[in-house]
């Protein structure tokens, strides 16, 4: 089992949602994140005062799956959608499962996923 992590852009939110859908990739925990990387945030003025934003506003993606098949897939269309060719497209982490329980029935395992 693979849990995948992709914190994006909020503007790609709807694309990457519905791209994941098209490949059967239905399960997923959405939330709305800050960060920063070398995109460095931006200058905005307000009431004429120069205000520098570090942190900028990301959609966080996090999804598990039952192979290395399955994370493969899901990886390759998330970065095929979610990418702008600029700072700040986001990042995609992958990691080991150690196990997964359904709380309602208590099964573990690929069957809870």
């Amino acid at each position: 089992m693979i849990k995948i992590e992709a914190i994006v852009r909020e503007e790609k939110f709807e694309e990457v949602k519905d791209a994941l859908n098209s490949i059967e990739v239905h399960g997923m925990t959405i939330s709305q994140v800050m960060g920063c990387g070398r995109q460095k945030g931006y200058t905005e003025y307000v009431r004429g005062s120069k205000v520098d934003i570090h942190i900028l506003p990301k959609i966080k993606f996090e999804i598990v799956v039952s192979s290395e098949d399955w994370a493969n897939k899901t990886v390759e269309i998330i970065k095929k959608t979610a990418v702008t060719g600029n700072h700040g497209d986001g990042k995609i982490f992958v990691y080991d499962l150690m196990n997964v329980v359904r709380i309602r029935t208590g099964e573990s395992g690929p069957s809870a996923i």
